[in-house]
């Protein structure tokens, strides 16, 4: 990637390789909380210049350091080595500057400040609206202040400080100059502090080394909480290890407890589809963290009838921001809920978790927002059993597509024609079907046995009807969606492989979607492609079609999982696996593009792919859920495996996943007699289950 981002709780930063933000705002650079800019210029400079970068790590989540040189030929160098991280609403960067000449050196070390304060969608060119403006800047010896007076009357202000023991000057060319003076090998910090101060809520401030402590020590205690993993494949060790930190950093809390916002740098805030997906894939790493996200999406389901931010009743949102333009209703995302599949997910994902926990309680409290839920999918679905989930935009500056796949040309003919709307999507259908099948036995044990019925039966009917109208004979495949004339959209997608997670469809046609998802068409060699290389929209560098997502992938892996497909889930994630590698950190990117095998020996990134986006992050958990075939359903006390190993493992042990309250930690040891064999028997040593559940194993 080419630039360095940081985050800790709704705080980030964004500088280019150097550690700098320079004010270039087609970068974006800054630091941001609540979707404003705090700091949109910090830049270092010695005797004036910027130094020559060495190094650039943010192999640390949470901890970026960038080292550079001001150099003299072949006479030696000032080292300059920035170290940074976020603690409790404050930015720190700690300035070691080194002197490696043979004799004393005196020279100017210069820091360049500004803040404007600017909504996020205005620093993206998203939006232009009626802004605030800065009232104030105060200058002192040992730091400075600019304060901001917001439209939406909320009163923001930066303030830098600074511990060095002499007073800074302030230059006319809005640098603070400092002089430094070293012996040979001598080395002297600066430390400086970013304080965004909002509604007059000022943090509180540490030192640097106290702040980093505690920010590695929370780090320390979800490692131990969550499941680890071991194996014989040294790279899948890296990539699981990689989503555990990176999911740590993506984690916020707007109040109703922790959720992952969907990435960074530009989507550090909590969003439907995207938490919801994450929490699904983190499960078996903790299954508790997914109460968080259930209940803030609660918190902000849709109340009213509303055209500006696609809002109704009973819709989880898509995605919220809190900026100046959306507490002004300049900007409809203070939530928008442009999203179809959200809602049917957010019950889903509610069934799954207490699947995994038991914790029927949860699904207690949240009754009233299940059946609001139930009731705006029944509505958009021609308020009959059997009938489609569908979509359209009503937002003006709303979403066209309001799937996934929410690009405007991405729901696409056979002929090339876009889609009309309302549109019904194929795996939407599988969202609901699941959703309805996995909550009518909670409730039945809550006592609310016609609710239960009611969704047996409904889910029933949307399955015949769906197996009808979706299926594509000639392609032994689903279309991606219907019309609004209920006309197949013919393109062969990868959405239809989430239908393999829902048990919607009968299972040959199930084996049928399965053995196409990893055919030459849709699979690149590193991944299931979002559409056919036959198709008449696929182009391989495109956002939606083409391209291959992880995440994506992850949702085809779950239903490979459940049903022992062994080959197919090995290839894709051996596939993701060598994709990976290619990769900074061996961080799995939110996309890349379609080009096979042939075409380029190695992946071809996406130009503005996120990096690290939550969804992605979380594969490898899917990877460790496939594997194991997990299937726990704490509420009748069992456990189902069906495990396996893809090629080129041969152990693999899963220590602390989180069932029913309790912990089942697992061996799978691939068997000497299927050594070559793709998948292959494997033994199965139970290191510990105190889930209070009754294993079972199958082959």
């Amino acid at each position: 990637m080419d630039y360095r981002v940081i985050k800790e709780g709704d705080l980030f930063f964004l500088t280019d390789l150097h550690g700098d933000v320079t004010g270039n705002d087609e970068a974006g650079h800054g630091l941001y909380a609540q979707d404003t800019r705090y700091l949109s210029r910090m830049e270092l400079r010695i005797d004036g210049e910027k130094p020559s970068l060495l190094g650039s790590d943010g192999s640390k989540s949470y901890f970026a350091s960038i080292r550079s040189m001001k150099a003299s030929k072949d006479e030696g160098a000032i080292e300059m080595l920035r170290e940074r991280f976020i603690y409790g609403g404050i930015l720190y960067e700690r300035v070691s500057l080194t002197n490696y000449f043979p004799r004393s050196v005196r020279f100017d070390f210069a820091a360049a400040f500004n803040a404007d304060f600017q909504d996020m969608f205005i620093v993206r060119k998203y939006r232009t609206g009626d802004v605030g403006a800065i009232v104030g800047r105060d200058i002192g010896p040992k730091g400075m202040s600019i304060r901001y007076s917001g439209k939406d009357g909320i009163e923001r202000e930066t303030r830098i400080a600074w511990d060095w023991p002499e007073a800074a000057k302030a230059g006319a060319d809005g640098c603070f100059h400092f002089a430094v003076s070293l012996e040979p090998k001598q080395s002297q910090q600066i430390c400086f502090t970013i304080t965004p101060v909002i509604g007059g809520k000022v943090p509180e401030a540490r030192s640097f080394d106290e702040g980093l402590a505690l920010l590695e020590q929370s780090y320390d205690r979800w490692r131990k909480e969550t499941a680890e993993v071991a194996s014989d494949v040294p790279a899948f060790d890296q990539l699981y290890r990689r989503g555990v930190q990176d999911l740590r950093m993506l984690m916020t809390d707007v109040g109703f407890g922790d959720v992952p916002v969907a990435g960074l740098p530009w989507f550090a805030v909590p969003f439907g589809r995207d938490s919801l997906i994450t929490s699904l894939f983190m499960l078996p790493l903790n299954a508790g963290k997914a109460r968080g996200t259930l209940r803030t999406l609660a918190a902000y389901q849709g109340e009213k009838a509303d055209a500006w931010r696609d809002e109704r009743p009973g819709k989880i949102m898509h995605e919220i921001r809190f900026g100046e333009l959306v507490n002004t209703n300049q900007s409809p995302f203070g939530p928008y809920y442009g999203s179809v599949d959200a809602t049917p997910l957010f019950l889903l994902l509610l069934g799954e978790y207490v699947l995994w926990t038991g914790d029927a309680a949860l699904a207690e409290e949240l009754k009233p927002n299940v059946l609001r839920a139930l009731e705006w999918m029944d509505e958009n679905a021609g308020g009959s059993e059997g009938g489609f989930l569908t979509y359209r935009q009503e937002a003006e500056k709303g979403f066209p597509n309001q799937g996934w796949k929410d690009s405007a040309n991405s729901i696409v003919h056979e002929s090339g024609e876009y889609a009309a709307s309302p549109i019904a999507l194929s795996e939407v259908q599988g969202y609901v079907y699941q959703a309805k099948r996995s909550l009518a036995p909670i409730y039945r044990q809550l006592g609310d046995a016609e609710l239960a019925d009611r969704l047996e039966r409904e889910a029933e009917a949307l399955r015949v009807r769906f197996e009808t109208a979706f299926w594509m004979e000639d392609e032994g495949f689903y279309a991606i969606a219907l019309d609004q004339e209920e006309r197949q959209v013919r393109s062969v997608a990868s959405n239809p492989g989430h239908l393999l997670m829902s048990g919607l469809p009968s299972r040959d046609r199930a084996e049928n979607v399965a053995r196409r998802l990893v055919s030459a068409d849709m699979f690149n060699g590193y991944g299931v492609r979002t559409m056919s290389t036959e198709a008449a929209g696929y182009y391989p560098m495109s956002y939606h079609n083409g391209s291959v997502w992880p995440h994506d992938n992850g949702m085809i892996l779950l239903g490979l999982g459940k049903l022992g497909m062994k080959e197919e889930a090995g290839r894709i994630m051996n596939g993701l696996l060598a994709a990976s590698a290619h990769f900074e950190y061996q961080r799995l990117p939110e996309l890349f593009c379609g080009y096979g095998l042939a075409e380029s020996a190695v992946p071809v990134p996406y130009p503005t792919t996120c990096s690290p986006q939550a969804w992605a992050s979380a594969v490898p958990f899917v990877f460790v859920q496939a594997m194991l075939g997990i299937v726990p359903n704490v509420p009748e006390r069992t456990i189902a495996l069906h495990p396996f190993l893809p090629d080129g493992f041969g152990e693999l042990t899963v220590r602390g996943v989180s069932v029913g309250g309790g912990r089942l930690s697992v061996k799978l040891i691939r068997t000497p007699a299927t050594e070559a064999g793709s998948g292959g028997n494997v033994r199965v040593d139970i290191l510990e289950n105190t889930t209070g559940c009754e294993l079972s194993i199958k082959e």
